[in-house]
C-alpha cells in the first residue's frame, strides 16, 4: 500500500503480529509457517502467478482435520482485526485526508449560508428535521456480542496508543492489554451454538445504544450547536432531536413465528428498563454535580427554600428511577406487581418536567455554563430516546390480517372475506370502522395463528403511543390491506391513532403504490384518520430479488415520485420509509449518497431508514463513528430538503425506462426462465449449508417447501457473496447498459452519470460490486461443486459479468474499477490475500461434506468459520 495509509498499515501490522504470537503460543511453529506460506502464495496468486495458486491449493487440500478449525479461525480473525483497524482509522487522529473527511454538516452550513439559503430557513429546517433510523436484526451480523465487546476494547487500546504523552510503562501496559484481548478473541468460539432468540436480538440492539449511541447523541448535538452558533450566533433548543431511533427487533413478526405478543411485551419492558437504568446513572452523576444553592423562585418554592434545591429534585428522581427498575425487574421475572404508577417514571414528562425546571433555574440564575453540561446532555438524550429507548415498530404480512377477518366472517356467517373483491372488502371494512358495536364476539375461539394476531393488536392497544412506532404491513398491495389493520386495532380498543404503513416490495406493487395510496385518500373516513400525514415504506430487498437491482432501483425512484405527487395533490405530508439492506444487492451502500440521489421533494425534512445487521456495528458501534454517521445523515437530509437534486430530463427518464426494461428481462431470463438455474445456485454456493449457521432468529425461508421465490433476500444475497460471484447485485444491469451502448446511447449515459445523482449512485454501486466480485474464484467453486452438465450456466454468468465490467469502464472512461475511490480500492486489496484462502478452503470443505453426506465436527465447524470469515472480509456485500 501507499504511504498515505501508513498509520492504517501500522495498526494492521501490530494486530496481525499479536495474533501470530497468540497462535504460536498455542499451535506449533510449523503450523504458523504454513499459514504464512499460504498467505504469501495467495498474494502471489493475486498477481497472476499460477504456480503459486497451485501450491496454495495443494497445501489447503492437504490440511489434516485437526488443523482445519485453527486455520479457518486464524484467517477469520485476521479479517476481523483488519476491519477494526480500518474502522479505527476513520476516527483516528492520524487518518489521511482521503479518509478523515471534513465534517459534512460544517461543509453544508458553509455552502448554504454562503448566499444560497436564507439563515432562518436553514434554522427552521434543522429544528424540524425528523430522521428516524430503524434498527433491525436481520441475520447478517455474524459476530457474537461477546466478541463485539472485545473488538471495541481493542479500538480503545489503539486510541490510547496514539497519545504522544504515554510513558514507556504505559505503552507496555497497553500492549499487554492488546495481547490479552487478542488471546481472549482467539480462545472464544466465533460461531454461536444456538440461534439467537428475538429477545437476544433486541438486547443486542440495546447494547449498541448503551455502548455507543448514548454518548454519541449529546456529543453530536453539542458539535452541531457549536457549528450553528459559529455561523449564525444562535443556539439550538435544548430539546432538539433531529435523529431518533426505532427498532424492529422483537416487533417484526413477518415470517418469524418466534416473535409473539409475549415476546414483544418482554422487549418493550426491556427497552424501558435499559432507559431507566441509563437515566439513573446520569441522575446519580448530577446529584454529585449540582450542589449549588442559588435558584429561581419556582425551584425554591418547590423545594421549601432548601439549601440544595437541585439535589432535592434529583434525589426524588433517583428514587423514582430505582423504583421503576425494581418494578420492571419484577415484570421481566414473570410477576405482575401492584404499584402506583405515579411513584414511577412512567411518562416522559415525569422526567422531562423536573429536568427542564432545573435547567431553567440554572440559566436564570446566571449558571448557563453549568446548565449546558451533563444536564443538557440528559435533556437531549430524553428528546432522542424518550423513556422507552427505542420506538418499536410492529410488522406483519398482509395475508395474516386478511386471515383474521376471513375466519371471523366465516364464523359469523357473513361469507369468506378472502374471496371478496376489493370493492366488497372496502365496503365491509368501512362499515365496521364507522360502526359502534364490536365485531369480535366474546365466545369466539379463533385458530392459534389468528389468536396470535389478535393478541398483538390488543398488546398495542395497552401501550403508551410513545413506546411504539409504525405498524408495517408487508406485501401490501391494496387499500383494504391498510383498512384491515385499522379495523383490528379498533376492535382491540386502541385509543391512539397508530401509523399504519403499507410496504410495497415487489416490482408490481411498487409500480402500483401511488394508485393504492391515491385510492386510500379518496376514502373520507381514512382522510379523517390519517390527519394530514402518511407514511409509506419502499422495499429494496424483495424488489431487487424479484426484478434485479437496476429495474428495482428505477421502480423505487418512480414510485417515490408518484407518491410525492399524489400526497401533494391531497395536501398530505408524506414520510418515506426506506427498507434498505446493508448490502448493495438489498439497496445498501453509502447512506449519504443514497439520500441525495432520491427524487426531488421526496425527503422534505422527513425520512425513515432501516439500519440492518452488521451495518449497525460498522456505522454506530463506536461513539466517534456514530457521531460521523449522525452528521452524514443530518447533512444529507438537510441538503436533499433545501438543495434538492435536479429533476431528470425527459431523455434521461426514457433511457432509464429502456434500461429497466432490458435489465429485468435479462435478470428474469436467468433467475426464472433458465431451467438449470436453481440446481446451479444450490450446487455453486453454500446456500443449503447457510441454513445450519445459527445467525438470526428468523427462518431462512418464508415457506419450507418453496424455491428461489420463497427464499428470503438475505440468504439469497449471502450465498452469492460467499462464492464471490455477487450475482444479485449486478445481474441484468451490465447487460442493459451494453444494449444501450449498442444503440449508440453511451454519450447520453455519460451525461446521466455526470449530472444525475440517482444514476451516478447506481453506476458507483455497480463498480464496487464488480471490483469485489471474483469470477475466477466462482469458477473454482463450480469446478469443485457443480455437475459438469451445469457448467455452461457458470460460463454464461461470468461472460455477462465481463460484459458489465467492460461497459461500466467505457461509461466512466476509466482504466480500472473504483479508480475515483482509491480508499475503497485499497480496502478491498488489503483483505483479498486473507479472504481468498478461506474461499478455496470453503470450496474444498463443501465438496468434502457433500461427498460424505455427514462431515466430522471439525470439518463442519471449519466450514462455518470460513463462511463467517468471508462475510467479515466482504463487509457491505455479504
Amino acid at each position: 500500500m501507499t504511504d498515505m495509509y501508513a498509520s492504517l498499515r501500522s495498526n494492521v501490522g501490530t494486530l496481525g503480529q499479536i495474533l501470530g504470537d497468540t497462535i504460536r503460543t498455542h499451535m506449533d511453529e510449523p503450523f504458523l509457517d504454513k499459514i504464512e506460506q499460504i498467505r504469501h502464495l495467495a498474494k502471489s496468486s493475486r498477481q497472476g502467478n499460477d504456480t503459486a495458486r497451485e501450491q496454495m491449493l495443494t497445501l489447503l487440500a492437504a490440511l489434516p482435520d485437526e488443523e482445519l478449525v485453527p486455520f479457518a479461525k486464524a484467517f477469520n480473525q485476521f479479517l476481523n482485526l483488519a476491519n477494526i483497524a480500518e474502522q479505527f482509522h476513520t476516527i483516528s487522529r492520524n487518518c489521511d485526508e482521503l479518509v478523515c473527511v471534513p465534517d459534512p454538516v460544517d461543509q453544508l452550513l458553509g455552502r448554504m449560508l454562503n448566499g444560497r439559503i436564507d439563515q432562518d430557513k436553514m434554522l427552521e429546517c434543522l429544528q424540524t428535521l425528523d430522521i428516524d433510523l430503524v434498527l433491525t436484526a436481520h441475520p447478517t451480523e455474524i459476530s457474537r456480542r461477546t466478541l463485539i465487546q472485545k473488538y471495541s476494547a481493542v479500538v480503545d487500546c489503539l486510541a490510547t496508543l496514539e497519545n504522544p504523552q504515554l510513558t514507556e510503562r504505559e505503552k507496555k501496559q497497553n500492549h499487554l492489554r492488546l495481547r490479552q484481548l487478542i488471546a481472549q478473541i482467539w480462545h472464544t468460539n466465533e460461531i454461536r451454538h444456538e440461534r439467537p432468540t428475538p429477545v437476544d436480538e433486541a438486547r443486542w440492539g440495546l447494547s449498541t445504544i448503551e455502548a455507543s449511541l448514548w454518548q454519541a447523541i449529546p456529543d453530536f448535538l453539542r458539535q452541531l450547536n457549536e457549528q450553528v452558533e459559529e455561523r449564525t450566533g444562535k443556539q439550538l433548543p435544548s430539546d432538539i432531536a433531529p435523529i431518533r431511533f426505532s427498532s424492529w427487533m422483537g416487533g417484526d413478526r413477518d415470517g418469524n413465528p418466534f416473535v409473539t405478543a409475549k415476546v414483544t411485551q418482554e422487549v418493550l419492558d426491556r427497552n424501558r428498563h435499559t432507559a431507566a437504568r441509563l437515566y439513573l446513572k446520569d441522575v446519580v452523576l448530577l446529584v454529585n454535580e449540582l450542589s449549588m444553592e442559588e435558584a429561581n423562585e419556582e425551584l425554591l418554592a418547590l423545594t421549601d427554600n432548601s439549601h440544595e434545591p437541585y439535589r432535592v429534585v434529583l434525589r426524588e428522581l433517583r428514587q423514582k428511577l430505582r423504583d421503576t427498575i425494581d418494578y420492571l425487574n419484577a415484570r421481566l421475572e414473570g410477576h405482575s406487581p401492584e404499584v402506583d404508577l405515579d411513584s414511577l417514571i412512567w411518562h416522559e414528562d415525569d422526567l422531562k418536567q423536573p429536568l427542564t425546571l432545573l435547567y431553567r433555574s440554572l440559566t436564570e440564575s446566571g449558571m448557563s455554563l453549568i446548565a449546558n453540561g451533563l444536564l443538557l446532555d440528559m435533556l437531549r438524550r430524553l428528546a432522542c430516546f424518550g423513556i422507552h429507548m427505542l420506538r418499536l415498530d410492529i410488522r406483519q404480512d398482509a395475508q395474516r390480517h386478511s386471515d383474521v377477518i376471513a375466519e371471523l366472517t366465516r364464523y359469523l356467517g357473513l361469507g369468506d372475506f378472502d374471496h371478496w373483491d376489493e370493492h366488497e372488502k372496502q365496503a365491509f371494512l368501512l362499515r365496521e370502522l364507522s360502526g359502534k358495536r364490536p365485531l369480535i364476539p366474546h365466545n369466539w375461539e379463533p385458530s392459534a395463528e389468528v389468536a396470535e394476531v389478535i393478541s398483538t393488536v390488543r398488546l398495542i392497544a395497552s401501550q403508551s403511543p410513545k413506546a411504539l412506532g409504525s405498524y408495517v404491513i408487508s406485501m401490501a398491495s391494496q387499500p383494504s390491506d391498510v383498512l384491515t389493520v385499522l379495523l383490528l386495532l379498533k376492535e382491540a380498543g386502541c385509543q391512539h391513532p397508530m401509523r399504519v404503513v403499507p410496504l410495497f416490495e415487489t416490482l408490481d406493487d411498487l409500480n402500483n403504490a401511488a394508485t393504492c395510496i391515491s385510492a386510500l385518500f379518496d376514502i373520507d373516513w381514512y382522510r379523517g384518520y390519517c390527519k394530514g400525514s402518511q407514511e409509506v415504506m419502499i422495499g429494496y430487498s424483495d424488489s431487487a430479488k424479484d426484478a434485479g437491482v437496476m429495474a428495482a432501483a428505477w421502480a423505487q425512484y418512480s414510485a417515490q415520485e408518484k407518491l410525492v405527487k399524489v400526497c401533494n395533490q391531497a395536501d398530505i405530508k408524506l414520510t418515506l420509509f426506506h427498507g434498505r439492506g446493508g448490502t448493495i444487492g438489498r439497496g445498501g451502500g453509502p447512506a449519504h449518497k443514497a439520500i441525495l440521489s432520491q427524487p426531488p421533494g421526496s425527503v422534505d425534512g422527513r425520512i425513515r431508514v432501516t439500519e440492518q445487521g452488521e451495518m449497525i456495528r460498522f456505522k454506530f458501534g463506536l461513539p466517534k463513528l456514530a457521531v460521523q454517521s449522525l452528521a452524514l445523515y443530518t447533512s444529507a437530509v438537510m441538503e436533499a430538503t433545501l438543495l434538492p437534486p435536479p429533476e431528470p430530463k425527459p431523455e434521461w427518464r426514457e433511457a432509464m425506462e429502456r434500461l429497466a426494461s432490458d435489465s429485468v428481462s435479462a435478470y428474469r431470463a436467468i433467475v426464472r426462465e433458465e431451467p438449470d438455474f436453481v440446481a446451479y445456485f444450490r450446487a455453486a454456493t453454500p446456500e443449503v449449508e447457510l441454513g445450519k449457521l445459527p445467525l438470526g432468529s428468523r427462518p431462512a425461508k418464508r415457506r419450507v417447501d418453496g424455491g428461489i421465490e420463497s427464499l428470503r433476500a438475505i440468504p439469497w444475497i449471502f450465498a452469492w457473496s460467499q462464492n464471490r460471484l455477487m450475482l444479485p447485485a449486478w445481474l441484468g444491469a451490465g447487460e442493459a447498459l451494453q444494449q444501450a451502448a449498442d444503440r449508440g446511447e453511451l454519450a447520453l449515459l455519460r451525461e446521466m452519470e455526470q449530472k444525475w445523482p440517482f444514476f451516478e449512485t447506481r453506476i458507483s454501486m455497480l463498480e464496487m460490486v464488480y471490483a469485489k466480485a471474483e469470477p475466477n474464484l466462482a469458477k473454482y467453486y463450480e469446478t469443485c461443486l457443480v455437475p459438469q452438465e451445469l457448467h455452461h450456466l457458470g460460463e454464461a454468468l461470468r461472460s455477462r459479468m465481463a460484459t458489465g465490467i467492460k461497459v461500466v469502464l467505457e461509461l466512466t472512461q476509466s482504466d480500472a474499477l473504483m479508480s475515483h475511490t482509491p480508499w475503497n480500492r485499497e480496502s478491498v486489496e488489503l483483505r483479498n490475500p486473507y479472504i481468498d484462502p478461506l474461499n478455496f478452503l470453503q470450496a474444498e470443505l463443501l465438496a468434502r461434506t457433500r461427498k460424505e453426506q455427514a462431515g466430522s465436527s471439525n470439518v463442519e465447524l471449519a466450514l462455518m468459520l470460513t463462511i463467517a470469515g468471508v462475510a467479515a472480509g466482504m463487509r457491505n456485500t455479504g
